[in-house]
């Protein structure tokens, strides 16, 4: 479904990700894992199509991927991607008003209670039925997030991009959200791509954790090489190896083999 190939960012003299090489199948749960700053965000605006690749290409179904935002791709990002001054429901709503009304944002007649009664059902899905009409500052924070998921899925992505979704909640929400995630997967059966610093949250829910580190660094240049993926351990039998979790556990930590380069 999705092919990267020889994939390289660059921000002037920064490199940030270098020769990355990936094929992910339609269906995958893909955690992405490693030390801060090693671009797996910028990874996965890649993906989403907010910036584009200095090298390389992104290829979608064998065609090379819109270069913005379209509706075969959701994401849901830390902070709450929520609009304040709208209702849960219009909230939902909205994804469907927009690309169908263009000119007037807002739907009519029956249109409009077809597409109420589908965010309505969408809701009752992520477990906000009884907060149709609240708004989002009177919820909690597991809640708005399980709102900007809802808002995500709305629009029938094939491909859902996660960026540290539940970095902000408490643990016990986290378990809550954790098991949401797991039962919509497995429903919906949608490409995934998360962005985690949770190691544990990554080998729990995906079914395959790319690692994502810095190999060399020279001391002289020192955005002269960017991060690649240097470990790709799928998760499809009953239980990860020790050695495959002491593996991720190095690079989250930033204790990878590093080489040092000089003149």
């Amino acid at each position: 479904m999705i092919e990267v190939c020889n994939l390289w960012k660059q921000y002037g003299d920064q490199v940030v990700l270098e020769r990355l090489n990936l094929r992910v199948k339609e269906g995958e749960f893909c955690s992405m894992v490693g030390a801060s700053g090693c671009g797996k965000s910028t990874f996965l605006r890649l993906l989403l199509g907010q910036e584009r690749a200095t090298r390389g290409e992104i290829l979608f179904d064998g065609e090379a991927l819109p270069a913005e935002p379209d509706a075969h791709r959701g994401v849901v990002f830390q902070r709450y991607s929520v609009f304040d001054h709208l209702s849960v429901l219009r909230n939902v709503m909205l994804g469907l008003e927009l690309p169908r009304a263009r000119f007037t944002g807002r739907l009519f007649g029956a249109r409009r209670r077809a597409a109420r009664e589908e965010a309505a059902a969408m809701l009752e899905r992520v477990g906000l039925g009884a907060a149709l009409n609240k708004y989002p500052q009177q919820l909690s924070g597991g809640m708005q997030q399980r709102l900007a998921i809802a808002q995500a899925l709305m629009m029938k992505p094939r491909v859902l991009l996660l960026d540290e979704p539940f970095g902000a909640l408490d643990p016990g929400i986290r378990k809550d959200m954790h098991a949401l995630l797991s039962d919509l997967w497995r429903e919906s059966k949608l490409t995934i791509f998360m962005v985690t610093h949770d190691l544990k949250e990554g080998f729990t829910l995906g079914n395959r954790v790319l690692v994502f580190d810095k190999v060399r660094i020279d001391p002289q240049a020192p955005g002269a090489y960017g991060a690649r993926i240097t470990y790709d351990i799928p998760l499809d039998r009953p239980r990860a190896s020790a050695s495959a979790i002491h593996v991720a556990q190095a690079a989250v930590q930033g204790a990878s083999r590093i080489e040092l380069l000089s003149d």
